[in-house]
């Protein structure tokens, strides 16, 4: 399969930072909850997608073609914003969620497979003083 040029601004382009594969992550998170719902990939033409059609658009790096969230399940993702990080080499979708965006069928790809981590709690500047 040949990908096409991409038709994503040239000022939003050189902004970003690619992987070799021209690649690279997208995290998607619910936009009034913050939660996070899971981790795409990318190229530019997905960004222009995705940015122009209000439906997250991701790079399938398995299958080597572009795919719509909900296209196929029927749990979308509507796009409310996008964010680029402050090194450009990750881009954040705030979405709509409608329905599970794990393939397994969760709400998030991050909701069973929690690893030990030691957890660490700040006081704030005012319990400090007590």
């Amino acid at each position: 399969m040949c990908v096409p040029a991409s038709r994503l601004d040239p000022a939003i382009a050189g902004l970003l930072k690619r992987d070799e594969a021209g690649l690279f992550p997208a995290v998607a998170q619910q936009y009034d909850t913050g939660e996070v719902l899971m981790v795409g990939w990318m190229d530019d033409e997905a960004l222009h997608r995705t940015l122009t059609t209000g439906r997250a658009t991701y790079w399938s790096r398995s299958r080597r073609e572009y795919w719509v969230k909900g296209d196929s399940s029927g749990h979308r993702q509507l796009v409310r914003s996008v964010s680029l990080d402050c090194d450009g080499d990750t881009v954040l979708v705030r979405v709509e969620q409608v329905g599970s965006a794990c393939h397994t069928g969760s709400r998030t790809c991050f909701d069973n497979r929690n690893l030990p981590a030691v957890a660490v709690t700040v006081k704030s500047p005012r319990s400090a003083e007590s």
